[in-house]
């Protein structure tokens, strides 16, 4: 059994293997960054799909860069800023992401992938982290999960009980989130390079 689902009831065969495959980190990872590329490549954009759906896209960018900067995994809880608002920002930052670019992409195909991408892997790295956080931090994490949801937060604003605020420093350095910012803006404006010419505009 792989490190995630050691403490999980054992499986054998089928449920196993599949098990395994929701729980690997690395592919969840990955896969988004190749979503990101397949959904701006293969895009066939129109205007009143890409402008929204590259609005939603930022969002999803910005909440991440921002919640990256609350946190050091495994070593601190971050209850503060996002994590005030929701367990898990980032998710919430990779969702809007999500619907973003199949918004921008203008075809129905990519709202299918992210459909079976967000069933497949995220309620198993939700599960995982919030077992993780609940051993490292005890009741700490316990409160805190109590009064904030997963990924919807209830609200605009949220209770903290933890003196904290953004750090450049963490989002940048301890976290690597300016590359995903980039990444993410590149691809973006390779979609937006895809719009159809207005007409006379030349």
């Amino acid at each position: 059994m792989g490190r995630r689902t050691r403490d999980l009831p054992e499986l054998t065969g089928l449920p196993h293997i599949i098990r395994e495959m929701r729980y690997h980190e690395f592919s969840r990872q990955a896969i988004m960054f190749v979503m990101i590329a397949v959904f701006s490549f293969w895009s066939a954009p129109v205007a009143n799909l890409y402008w929204p759906g590259a609005v939603i896209a930022m969002l999803g960018i910005l909440f991440r860069f921002y919640a990256s900067g609350y946190v050091i995994k495994n070593k601190e809880l971050a209850t503060s800023g996002p994590y005030a608002l929701v367990r898990h920002p980032l998710y919430t930052g990779n969702i809007l992401m999500f619907a973003g670019y199949s918004l921008a992409n203008g075809q129905w195909w990519p709202w299918l992938v992210t459909a079976f991408v967000l069933w497949f892997w995220y309620p198993p790295a939700i599960e995982y982290e919030d077992r993780k956080l609940n051993k490292l931090f005890g009741k700490q994490w316990q409160e805190w999960s109590n009064r904030t949801p997963a990924l919807i937060p209830r609200s605009v604003t949220g209770i903290s009980d933890q003196d904290s605020s953004w750090s450049f420093a963490k989002s940048t350095k301890e976290n690597w989130e300016i590359a995903i910012v980039i990444y993410s803006v590149f691809w973006l404006w390779w979609s937006w390079q895809q719009l159809p010419a207005v007409p006379g505009s030349g």
